[in-house]
């Protein structure tokens, strides 16, 4: 039996899925818009007339400070650095932005590669 190698979440690069487009609201809040249906033909048939395609979710001031942050180059540590003047270095800060990352890929709006 072969061990797995334990991944580090801090030192992970997080990258936007490429299908998710974004908008920005007059507040600055970002607007995250993902397809309901992967394949175009399933959006054809399923969808119900009137429906958006897309899934649309407003993320609120925080969540938009981490989502800018994400650029594929940066690793989920460094984000937490730069985004510690942003939460005014509250107390565990670091893990609210470590569970949001989670979620995002949980949600399929982000991946989380390993760093080189």
């Amino acid at each position: 039996m072969g061990s797995k190698e334990k991944i580090n979440l801090l030192d992970t690069i997080p990258f936007h899925n490429p299908a998710i487009t974004t908008g920005r609201e007059n507040d600055g809040t970002i607007v995250i818009a993902l397809p309901r249906f992967k394949k175009k033909w399933m959006q054809r048939f399923l969808l119900p007339k009137g429906m958006s395609p897309d899934i649309h979710v407003r993320l609120e001031e925080h969540g938009s400070a981490v989502w800018e942050q994400i650029d594929g180059r940066s690793t989920v540590r460094e984000i937490i650095e730069r985004l510690a003047d942003h939460f005014n270095h509250e107390e565990n800060y670091e893990s609210r932005i470590l569970t949001y990352f989670i979620r995002l890929q949980k949600d399929g709006l982000i991946k989380l590669a390993v760093s080189e």
